[in-house]
């Protein structure tokens, strides 16, 4: 069973965040919330506070198969200022492992040189930051092993989108006839 993380700094934006975990764990994947504070609690950017299963500092790296930043603001840029969570990142992405990012948050590959001649969308105002990519109005574009999508709207799409690549089209087929998703 395939197994990801989704990264909580304060400000991050719930429905992204939570709609994955959501999305995953139905999917059948193993999906954990985990905390760039230094604590379990975590606050998102409309006043929501939920408890993550684990600190940063308590994940081990080698059990993941896919990163995930959710946008938000002042969230998306409280993870990009998280060096220790760059540095995975980049070495997800030297690996082939999956990353993803939604909303602003696709902002933090293109700053990290990720996007270079790939497809790529993420929130209107934050697609200047798609340094390098082909920008593109899609709900979610996948590049080799980058997911990013827009935003809120998105999130279902995005949720699907990584349940369909780390479990396939078929499970992630059925997954949406079952949430009555576009039916």
């Amino acid at each position: 069973m395939s197994r990801l993380a989704v990264f909580f700094a304060q400000g991050y934006e719930e429905i992204e965040a939570l709609t994955v975990i959501d999305i995953c764990r139905r999917g059948g994947l193993e999906a954990d919330m985990v905390s760039v504070t230094g604590e379990r609690e975590v606050t998102s950017s409309h006043g929501i506070t939920v408890k993550t299963d684990k600190k940063f500092e308590e994940a081990d790296f080698g059990e993941y198969d896919m990163l995930v930043l959710p946008g938000g603001m002042p969230g998306t840029k409280n993870l990009e200022a998280h060096e220790g969570l760059m540095a995975q990142v980049d070495e997800f992405y030297k690996n082939g492992k999956y990353i993803g990012a939604i909303c602003a948050a696709p902002s933090i590959f293109g700053h990290r040189g990720i996007l270079q001649g790939k497809r790529a969308c993420s929130y209107p105002s934050f697609e200047s930051h798609l340094e390098g990519a082909e920008v593109t109005a899609g709900p979610v574009e996948i590049a080799g092993n980058v997911i990013t999508s827009r935003g809120m709207g998105t999130a279902i799409d995005f949720g699907l989108a990584i349940v369909s690549v780390l479990c396939g089209d078929e499970k992630a087929e059925e997954l949406a006839k079952g949430i009555v998703y576009r039916a």
